[in-house]
């Protein structure tokens, strides 16, 4: 059972109608942007305390309208940081989204950019990382060392979006389940589902689809732990980051071979867009590694990181 409403679960559990209607789905994301958010400033502050990565430089403009620059803990512009990221990200998940399904986009090309479903979470990741990419360097932030600690950050923040992906019944759930193939000790629900009242409206036949955001879910879940487990890793800055793009594109790859998407043909291949961008993260990843990993014998700076 889906539902796309915060209205749809309170009726749900108690069978009251009430006049919230808010997508449970943009619900999920604001809690993951809190985590995430969380996360990442206790992060930095841990960093900054230990001296290895410098105050923020922030100008502002005086009552003399001359320009000024301040220095702030970097833990002090997560906020910032998190509403611009937020942002390119909603506008890169939409964008890539609409260029996985053009033939749908040209049909009616005003319903799919006024419809409140339908986001590419590489487009967002692309999008929201050059962003925040940009704010760090304007800050003069050591933007690998930003990287590193908003990996396991992001990953938690997935984790928690994949959970409204699922409760609202999104359409990202996999292909038909095949019912006789599943294992004995497992719950009919990890193996199938309906998503009956899903945001689509579209009626899903038994046995039903592979639930893929609850496979997700898990799986980001384990990469976060991992992660913060590995956080205070001896190596150069940015080997957390590539680690984390490693892990975010094996996730995927996995993911999308029991998954809906189009297919495109890549130098011969047929290949999702997602798959694409797997491998490519993967590779991005593995070359992260080998840069990286020379152990680190005093304490960071953003000097030493370029």
């Amino acid at each position: 059972m889906s539902y796309p409403y915060l209205s749809d679960l309170i009726k749900s559990i108690t069978g009251i109608d009430t006049p919230l209607h808010i997508p449970t789905f943009g619900l999920c994301v604001a809690l993951a942007m809190i985590v995430a958010s969380t996360l990442l400033r206790r992060e930095l502050s841990r960093l900054y305390a230990e001296g290895d990565i410098p105050p923020a430089s922030i100008s502002k403009i005086g009552s003399d309208r001359k320009k000024y620059i301040s220095e702030v803990p970097p833990q002090d512009v997560v906020s910032d940081l998190t509403f611009i990221v937020m942002l390119a990200g909603i506008l890169g998940a939409r964008l890539f989204h609409i260029l996985e399904h053009l033939d749908t986009f040209f049909a009616d090309p005003v319903a799919m950019l006024l419809s409140t479903s339908g986001l590419s979470i590489f487009g967002g990741l692309i999008f929201g990382t050059c962003s925040g990419i940009f704010c760090v360097r304007k800050w003069q932030l050591p933007f690998r060392s930003l990287l590193d600690a908003a990996a396991p950050s992001m990953m938690i923040g997935y984790a928690i979006g994949r959970v409204g992906c699922q409760i609202s019944g999104d359409g990202y759930w996999g292909i038909m389940a095949n019912a006789e193939a599943k294992p004995s000790w497992l719950p009919t629900w990890l193996w199938s589902q309906t998503y009956d009242h899903n945001i689509y409206g579209e009626v899903i036949a038994n046995p039903g689809v592979f639930p893929t955001p609850i496979y997700e879910t898990a799986m980001a879940l384990f990469c976060f732990f991992i992660l913060w487990k590995l956080r205070k890793n001896p190596f150069q800055a940015g080997w957390l980051f590539s680690v984390y793009l490693i892990f975010a594109g094996i996730e995927r790859f996995l993911i999308e071979q029991i998954r809906v998407n189009p297919v495109f043909k890549f130098s011969g291949i047929l290949m999702t867009q997602a798959e694409i961008i797997s491998v490519t993260l993967f590779l991005i990843g593995i070359a992260g590694i080998t840069i990286c990993s020379e152990r680190v014998t005093k304490k960071r700076t953003s000097l030493n990181e370029e």
